[in-house]
């Protein structure tokens, strides 16, 4: 088996890799992100209007677009959807709610606990885990700087 250098290696990548249309990629992901932010401002000013507290009609913004983008994550229209839209899907809450429901459905079949329970974070759970430690690590710092 023939050895292949980093240089080569990169240029057979370079060979294998179409190029990517950077511009519009970028134009498509700042109109589609825009477009769910959109989505939200829109269910918070619904929800002002039902009567709800700026605080509240947030929560339920919040709680109402996990839900969309669990929905169509589970029904399969998330994943065509991001195939066009790009980095624009990625908005924080629905991406996150994405990678909290894919691995959960890919691996099902294997059972509540063993598929569903142990895979739900296998995205998230690193995210969890860091942001956590971040904040606390933060936390301590300010503390420190108060003393």
């Amino acid at each position: 088996m023939k050895s292949v250098s980093k240089k080569e290696y990169g240029q057979m990548v370079k060979e294998a890799s179409p190029p990517s249309p950077v511009l519009k990629d970028c134009a498509l992901a700042f109109v589609t992100g825009g477009f769910i932010c959109t989505i939200g401002q829109l269910l918070c000013n619904v929800y002002q209007n039902m009567g709800l507290e700026m605080k509240d009609a947030r929560a339920m913004v919040s709680i109402s677009l996990i839900l969309i983008s669990a929905t169509l994550t589970a029904i399969g229209w998330y994943d065509k959807a991001a195939k066009h839209a790009g980095a624009g899907m990625l908005v924080p809450i629905t991406g996150f709610a994405n990678s909290m429901v894919s691995p959960a459905m890919e691996f099902k079949s294997e059972g509540f606990i063993t598929g569903l329970g142990a895979k739900l974070f296998t995205v998230a759970g690193p995210v969890l885990v860091f942001g956590i430690t971040a904040s606390v690590v933060f936390g301590l710092i300010l503390w420190l700087f108060q003393l």
